[in-house]
C-alpha cells in the first residue's frame, strides 16, 4: 500500500517514514527541503534496508501537487507533516505560515479526495488549546484563540480537514502532539535543524556542543513550580509509531467517526529547568543558560491527558525523558564527530 508522506525528510517525517518501512508500507516521501537535508534519505535507508521515494516538490505549487498525485494515483493514505513550525518565528513572519501551513494542506487535501481512498493522519498539535484551563489536557478540552500564527493554523487546518470529511469520503484523524524530543536509537537519524534551533532540546544539545555560547531560558516568572515553562516532552519514535497506529485504524476502517482526534504525549509535564538538569544528568555536561525575558506565543504549561490514544488506540509513549534526551545527546554528538 502506498503511503505519501510530505515533510518525509524532516524530524518527525523522517522517524515515521522509518516505522512505515518497517511495517511493509511502500512510501513516498515528500520535502522541499526547506529544513531538512537530503542525506536523512541515505540515513532511513541505512536504517531500514530500504530507501523510500522521494521527491522535492514545493506543495505550495498547485501544479506541482496536482502533477505528483496524477503520478502516484494508487496513493491510500497521506500523513501529513509539511509545515512551517516554529512558535516564535511564526509571530515573526505570519505570512510565511498561512501560506505555507494551510495553502499546501488544501492542495493536498483537494488531490487526495479525487483518488479513491482518501485517508488522511494531520500533523497537529497541542497548541490548538491555546493556555488550557486544566491539566493535563484531555482532547474535550476547549480550543483556545490561538495564542500565534502557528497555533493558529493548526487550528484552521483542524476545520479544513473536518469541512473536508463532511463533504467528501475523506476519513481523517488529527495528532495533536505535544514537544517531541530525541533522535533514533542508532543516531543515525535525529533532529536536524538549519540555522539557529527554534527548540530547546536540539539548543540544548548545541551549547553542550560549544556551538552555541549559551542557553536563553525564556522567562522564570511564570506561575509554575519553580517559574519555568512547562511542556510535555515525548520521544520521537513513540510520536512516530502512534501515526503508523492511527494510519492502520483508517486502512483497516476501524475509525469511530469521519474525523477522530488524539493526544499524543506522555502525561507529565516537565518545566524548562527540569529538562536542563535532566539533561547534565545524562551527559554529565553543565549547561551554560541564562534567564532572560519571555517570548511572545509561549504559554504557561501544556501536558496530555493520553487515555484516549492509550485506550483507542492502544498505543503509549514508552521511553523516559531522560531516556529521550540520551538520545539526542548521542545523535549531537555523532553528527559533530
Amino acid at each position: 500500500m502506498k503511503i505519501v508522506v510530505t515533510g518525509g525528510l524532516g524530524f518527525i517525517g523522517s522517524h515515521t517514514v522509518v516505522e512505515l518501512q518497517n511495517q511493509g508500507f511502500d512510501v513516498v516521501a515528500v520535502d522541499n527541503l526547506s529544513n531538512s537535508s537530503i542525506t536523512v534519505l541515505d540515513g532511513i535507508a541505512k536504517i531500514t534496508g530500504t530507501k523510500p521515494l522521494f521527491e522535492n516538490i514545493d506543495l505550495r505549487d498547485k501544479a506541482v501537487v496536482h502533477d505528483f498525485f496524477k503520478r502516484h494515483n494508487d496513493t491510500v493514505g497521506v500523513i501529513h507533516f509539511a509545515a512551517s513550525k516554529a512558535v516564535g518565528e511564526s509571530v515573526e513572519n505570519p505570512l510565511l505560515y498561512y501560506e505555507n501551513n494551510i495553502n499546501a494542506l488544501v492542495y493536498v487535501l483537494q488531490e487526495l479526495t479525487a483518488l479513491p481512498q482518501a485517508n488522511f493522519i494531520f500533523s497537529s498539535s497541542c497548541t490548538v488549546y491555546g493556555q488550557a484551563e486544566t491539566m493535563p489536557i484531555t482532547e474535550d478540552a476547549s480550543i483556545q484563540p490561538a495564542i500565534s500564527p502557528y497555533g493558529n493554523t493548526k487550528q484552521i487546518g483542524e476545520e479544513i480537514i473536518t469541512d473536508t470529511a463532511k463533504a467528501t469520503h475523506l476519513n481523517s484523524i488529527l495528532l495533536r502532539y505535544f514537544n517531541p524530543i530525541g533522535a533514533h536509537s542508532s543516531a543515525i537519524i535525529g533532529e536536524l535543524p538549519i540555522g539557529v534551533p527554534q527548540n530547546l532540546v536540539p539548543f540544548i544539545t548545541q551549547t553542550a556542543m560549544g556551538l552555541r555560547e549559551k542557553l536563553s531560558v525564556f522567562g522564570n516568572d511564570y506561575p509554575t513550580p519553580d517559574g519555568t515553562c512547562i511542556r510535555d516532552y515525548i520521544h520521537v519514535v513513540d510520536l512516530a509509531k502512534a501515526h503508523v497506529v492511527a494510519l492502520q485504524r483508517l486502512l483497516t476502517k476501524q475509525n469511530a467517526a469521519k474525523v477522530e482526534t488524539f493526544n499524543l504525549g506522555t502525561g507529565t509535564g516537565s518545566s524548562v529547568l527540569e529538562v536542563i538538569q535532566a539533561f547534565e544528568k545524562v551527559s554529565g555536561q553543565k549547561l551554560n543558560y541564562q534567564i532572560v525575558a519571555r517570548r511572545e506565543g509561549d504559554i504557561t504549561a501544556a501536558y496530555a491527558n493520553t487515555d484516549k490514544a492509550n485506550q483507542v488506540l492502544g498505543w503509549k509513549a514508552e521511553t523516559s525523558l531522560e531516556e529521550a534526551l540520551a538520545s539526542a545527546w548521542q545523535w549531537e554528538q555523532k553528527i559533530r564527530s
